[in-house]
């Protein structure tokens, strides 16, 4: 099997494996030590090795003749908009961004925030930063002013780069407002605004600092690499918390762009030819490494999508797309197949497109249960893979692998390590437990090439959140177990965990077997206080868009599915129905906030939660329901 081979190359060697996959990226200077060991729990990757990623992005493709090639496929359902932009043109645009960045005196580690909605011009961004050697911060369009304002204050930029408007389903966002009031709100103040207007609301450029892109750029000069370390700084990416100050999770230049361009051609089986789909946000680590980073250090096209999986117009939007663009691999989140399911039970929308190109779809980003793999599968006929990974590794911790042929999918696993990852599942005394037991997944240092080691200006922070509690290994703060044959099962954030008349129960378990129900779209099950039982689970449930559906008798029939399946020992015994799930605006489902709300405790409202009006249905369930 090729998958045990490159896993045992990779554990018996695992600087020489990192070395072999390094050769693949274009080097200023090589390295003097593949791997060294800075202290008991820090380590450095290609030491001494100089490199520049915009280089490896776009000018290394340019030099072999790819100039034509498509670099960016951009669809837009919201403004009616389709654009192919070449490697040519993409390295057109980002020079011209960069000579900009030089004029207004941005010079390398400097932070440049980018806010701005998914459009090409991120991209270009992004890359003229790392061209120059400057850092960015993107931060996600639905963020309000007060949680650009922390961002702003963390990171201090010397400039933010945002546009007039987002787009909605059916509204605008003047960006420009929240721009402005976040400035207003923060300690420091950046030297200029940098606004690209979008022909759907031009907005008045009246403030101190403020410049139109177009004024901004200049078209007629090209700006050479700057040559970074391998440990010098791409990025800071804001982890979403709910609570206190922000996460700026730090990745670095050589590793990530070793780590991202073996996972394109590992994981997703991806070639230069190739037409790869983050479905996702640039906003999000799967936007950066997937929509921007990953694809284009490889050489192949990535599609950056402006829209919506449903209502943009309909639930048929992701086969269009797919259709379209002859796309090889989708990735996305398992809540977007979710709420297509919902729309589009029977799959009557995907019936309308062409998807014979697509070879594989991949989920991330909350645990996939096996009945929305099963349904996507069955209506796709392609294989469809859930796979881990987290904001801090910046690329898949356990999945399954194109390259190496796949191995058997296991309902309800994320797949196996991949190499550069030894995962194991430990109690809460450090202990390392027996195969098939539930306990918390954690990976023994160090950590591949690609992981963060640091959060931006906080590094005791970093230590004490994610290295302290276990010596030797990252705790990833997610519970699960690994079987017999190495499968790894991620079943809940370690404070999902319920905790019932001394059962340590899944609530990722209980949601499986939820969604067996035929009438069961999605749902979340979250820890209520108990007398007795210390807790007990209850599940809150979305059903299918059909009009012959009996509530009541849906309710009863799953509780009998989880007794039978699970056993008395379970306790489930209460659920209720709503309309939709409060979640995050990458598709998370907040069942913290949900079981802080059931249990009559404070919460604060995420400020990356996608709708605010959807916890009033969270709040309907405690006023009238015995908990």
């Amino acid at each position: 099997m090729l998958y045990q081979k490159h896993y045992s190359e990779w554990k018996i060697n695992p600087e020489k494996y990192w070395e072999q996959c390094a050769q693949h990226i274009s080097w200023f200077k090589k390295w003097d030590k593949v791997l060294s060991k800075e202290s008991s729990f820090k380590y450095k990757w290609f030491e001494g090795a100089e490199l520049n990623t915009c280089y490896n992005c776009l000018d290394r493709h340019i030099e072999k003749d790819k100039k034509k090639k498509v670099a960016v496929i951009y669809d837009s359902p919201v403004t009616d908009t389709k654009e192919l932009i070449s490697y040519e043109q993409l390295y057109n645009k980002v020079n011209a961004f960069a000579a900009g960045l030089l004029k207004y005196g941005i010079n390398k580690g400097d932070r440049i925030i980018i806010y701005l909605p998914m459009i090409p011009e991120v991209i270009v961004a992004m890359l003229a930063c790392a061209r120059i050697g400057a850092i960015h911060s993107v931060v996600f369009g639905g963020f309000a002013s007060n949680e650009l304002a922390n961002r702003i204050d963390d990171a201090k930029p010397k400039l933010i780069v945002s546009a007039s408007c987002g787009i909605e389903v059916n509204k605008l966002i003047n960006y420009k407002i929240i721009l402005d009031e976040a400035i207003s709100l923060s300690i420091h103040k950046p030297k200029n605004q940098i606004i690209f207007q979008r022909k759907e609301l031009i907005c008045k450029l009246d403030k101190v600092g403020d410049l139109d892109w177009q004024d901004f750029i200049d078209k007629n000069n090209i700006i050479e690499c700057v040559s970074l370390k391998s440990d010098d700084p791409l990025y800071i990416l804001y982890t979403s918390g709910t609570t206190g100050t922000p996460k700026g999770i730090v990745r670095t230049n050589g590793g990530h762009a070793v780590a991202l361009y073996n996972s394109m051609r590992m994981t997703y089986g991806m070639d230069e030819n190739s037409i790869f789909w983050a479905a996702s946000d640039v906003g999000w680590v799967v936007g950066h490494s997937y929509i921007v980073y990953a694809p284009l250090l490889l050489g192949c096209s990535t599609v950056l999508y402006e829209g919506k999986p449903v209502g943009t117009p309909d639930a048929g939007q992701f086969w269009r797309v797919v259709q379209d663009y002859k796309v090889n691999c989708m990735f996305t989140a398992p809540t977007a197949i979710r709420a297509i399911k919902k729309e589009d039970p029977k799959g009557n929308e995907l019936k309308k497109y062409d998807l014979k190109n697509l070879k594989s779809i991949f989920l991330a980003g909350e645990r996939a249960d096996p009945e929305t793999i099963n349904w996507t599968m069955n209506i796709v006929r392609v294989p469809v893979i859930d796979h881990w990974w987290q904001t801090e590794t910046g690329w898949s911790i356990a999945g399954n692998f194109f390259s190496y042929g796949l191995f058997p999918i296991k309902s309800g696993s994320t797949g196996k390590a991949a190499p550069g990852y030894e995962v194991e599942v430990l109690n809460d005394n450090g202990d390392i437990l027996d195969k098939n037991e539930m306990g918390n997944l954690v990976i023994k240092l160090p950590l591949p090439p690609g992981c963060s080691d640091s959060i931006w200006n906080d590094e005791n922070r970093f230590f004490n959140s994610y290295l302290k509690k276990y010596k030797g290994f990252y705790s990833t703060s997610d519970a699960g177990i690994i079987d017999k044959n190495g499968y790894i099962s991620v079943m809940s954030r370690t404070d999902d965990i319920i905790n019932c008349a001394g059962h340590r129960l899944s609530t990722g378990a209980i949601e499986e077997i939820l969604t067996t129900h035929k009438d069961v779209a999605e749902c979340a099950v979250v820890g209520i206080k108990d007398k007795i039982k210390g807790e007990i689970p209850f599940g809150i449930l979305v059903l299918n868009n059909t009009d012959s559906i009996d509530s009541d008798k849906v309710i009863q029939q799953t509780i009998l599915l989880v007794r039978n399946k699970l056993g008395p020992v379970a306790s489930y015994k209460k659920s209720c129905i709503v309309e939709g799930l409060p979640k995050t605006r990458s598709g998370k489902i907040l069942r913290s906030t949900i079981a802080k709300i059931l249990n009559g405790e404070k919460y604060a409202i995420p400020p990356t939660i996608e709708d605010a009006n959807s916890l009033d249905s969270i709040k309907k369930i405690k006023e009238t329901t015995n908990l």
